[in-house]
């Protein structure tokens, strides 16, 4: 018979990965808060890594989400 819950690590691995998506996001909000009005090219890097990160961690939550049985179905029209 299959779980109909995911095993208690599962859970734990997808919440770790939910709260560093989490943190990766309020990194980029606090970077455009203090963004001047006239960025400079180490803005932009900044920014670039920033946005790296945050979908990395994004793709590591998602993947955690499918390993805990939380697969959704596509939202996207063929």
């Amino acid at each position: 018979m299959t779980d109909l819950y995911p095993a208690a690590d599962q859970r734990e691995l997808l919440r770790r990965a939910a709260s560093a998506h989490t943190a990766a996001a309020r990194d980029v909000e606090a970077f455009l808060r203090r963004l001047p009005e006239v960025p400079d090219p180490a803005d932009i890097t900044e920014y670039a890594t920033l946005l790296s990160r945050e979908e990395q961690t994004r793709a590591e939550r998602q993947d955690a989400a499918d390993a805990a049985g939380l697969q959704l179905p596509s939202l996207e029209s063929e």
